[in-house]
């Protein structure tokens, strides 16, 4: 089992950031990396259960479904169910912490998934730098 944990520091309060971020269908607004999506069947986007069907500004098709939403947590969970990426079993979570001493935010990012030997490191860019934390620069980017 492989598992990528991106974190790092947003100079903005927590509810800021997650008011942006706990949208499970609004990253088309501000991570660079996709292009569009949509939640099936009409369904909210913070409903456990909801299924978001999106497409990568590379081409790609993902379908994710979320697992856990918390807004008192500041956190969600979702698994992929259709990726072009080689990989099983993927269980994501996003946590937005906040740094009570100057009103920042602590934003984690992780991913557990199978994955053959010959790929794993080629997806752990993909997920950890070309995803992760390109999503968390990039929310820190709009928040500015």
């Amino acid at each position: 089992m492989a598992k990528v944990y991106i974190s790092d520091i947003i100079e903005a309060p927590v509810d800021k950031v997650w008011a942006l971020a706990r949208d499970f269908n609004g990253h088309g607004e501000w991570h660079p990396r996709i292009a569009e999506s949509t939640i099936e069947d009409g369904l909210p986007p913070d409903q456990v259960g909801c299924v978001r069907n999106f497409t990568l500004s590379d081409g790609g098709h993902l379908r994710e479904r979320l697992l856990s939403f918390s807004d008192l947590d500041h956190a969600f969970t979702y698994s992929i169910l259709v990726s072009p990426m080689p990989i099983e079993n993927y269980v994501a979570t996003f946590r937005c912490t906040p740094v009570t001493e100057r009103g920042a935010t602590f934003v984690e990012w992780w991913a557990t998934f199978e994955v053959g030997a010959e790929d794993e490191p080629d997806i752990r860019q993909a997920v950890g730098k070309d995803t992760f934390a390109a999503g968390i620069r990039a929310l820190a980017e709009r928040l500015e």
